[in-house]
């Protein structure tokens, strides 16, 4: 069980709040923790409307839950004990069935729940968004999916928010062997999946663009502006892991597959489709806003946001998005 800690000014507030049935103070105390937890819904399913919809199931459960509360823990832990719990049931919900922990789910099945997450939504907190990046990516929100739902929940809770092994264990109701146990096997999953990538999610990472990922942004969107194609080949890596969603999962091509695809698919018709792009980030990425204007069509409209990892100067990995309908995106309908 968590051990007893000195009663804060939130739990204290908290506290008075529950037993007077206070519904505003109780509303102005859980919305603070709005964006870090909608941020942690979103790590567990990767989708980021569930994620505002379990952001709302948990502040519905934490008030009919407000007399269990008794501060023996932080109200942020508390809240995030609600918020896991919460993403845990709609997992299973999703799979149709009880998760089996020792089993793997089918990546392609998480996967294509892969929805991009804004910026503008993140924290403000500077400290929550210095890790905010290498836990915000899509490398790794789609990683994750590749765990059972406890490893998964035990990783965030563990490697990413940095939390105890009895406090995770209390959260999820577990043993701490268990939780130690689900730990070491979703790191190795993690260490597959994200083989050139660093794992130690908890040190301080700069969120700022470089110089290489602007340029790239920008000679991507002019070659889509110029319909150049072999210009837009030159971007890419010669492996590219690309992705267009929904519809479909990560594949492994070359750059030159990628944009043979492109055209016998008919995103780009040589010299008839009229392109303009806004440069922009997305889930602390550098991501291409793309509006098209098709010959019959009278303006530029949305289209997709093209979200970009950059390694040495190319793109090694492109996940794009059907932009339209999605205005928490937050982007303009015309450039």
């Amino acid at each position: 069980m968590t051990e007893a800690r000195p009663l804060g000014a939130d739990e204290a507030a908290f506290l008075a709040a529950a037993r007077a049935d206070d519904t505003a103070g109780f509303a102005l105390l859980t919305e603070r923790h709005r964006r870090e937890l909608q941020v942690h819904c979103y790590r567990m399913l990767a989708n980021y409307e569930d994620a505002q919809d379990m952001t709302q199931e948990t502040f519905l459960r934490a008030w009919n839950k407000r007399e269990s509360f008794k501060g023996h823990a932080a109200l942020r832990t508390w809240l995030y004990r609600i918020a896991t719990n919460a993403c845990l049931d709609l997992l299973e919900k999703r799979a149709g069935r009880t998760p089996v922990p020792s089993e793997l789910p089918d990546p392609g099945s998480e996967v294509l729940y892969l929805q991009p997450y804004p910026d503008r939504m993140l924290p403000e907190d500077p400290q929550e968004s210095a890790v905010a990046r290498e836990t915000i990516e899509l490398a790794f929100i789609v990683a994750v999916q590749h765990l059972p739902p406890r490893q998964r929940a035990v990783l965030i809770l563990r490697d990413v928010l940095g939390w105890p092994a009895s406090t995770t264990a209390d959260a999820l109701e577990l043993t701490v062997a268990s939780v130690t146990s689900a730990l070491q096997r979703a790191r190795a999953t993690m260490r597959e999946q994200l083989p050139d990538r660093r794992l130690d999610w908890r040190s301080p990472a700069t969120h700022e663009l470089s110089d290489d990922e602007r340029g790239v942004v920008q000679s991507y969107i002019d070659a889509h502006e110029r319909n150049d194609l072999d210009g837009l080949m030159s971007l890419l890596r010669d492996e590219l892991r690309f992705a267009m969603l929904p519809g479909m999962g990560t594949v492994l091509m070359t750059a030159e597959e990628a944009v043979d695809g492109w055209v016998s698919g008919g995103l780009f018709q040589r010299g008839h489709d009229d392109w303009r792009g806004l440069t922009t980030t997305v889930n602390r990425m550098p991501a291409a806003v793309l509006y098209l204007r098709t010959p019959d069509a009278p303006e530029h409209r949305l289209f997709a946001v093209a979200v970009l990892h950059v390694v040495d100067g190319k793109i090694a990995e492109l996940t794009g998005f059907d932009a339209t309908e999605k205005p928490w995106l937050g982007l303009p309908p015309t450039p």
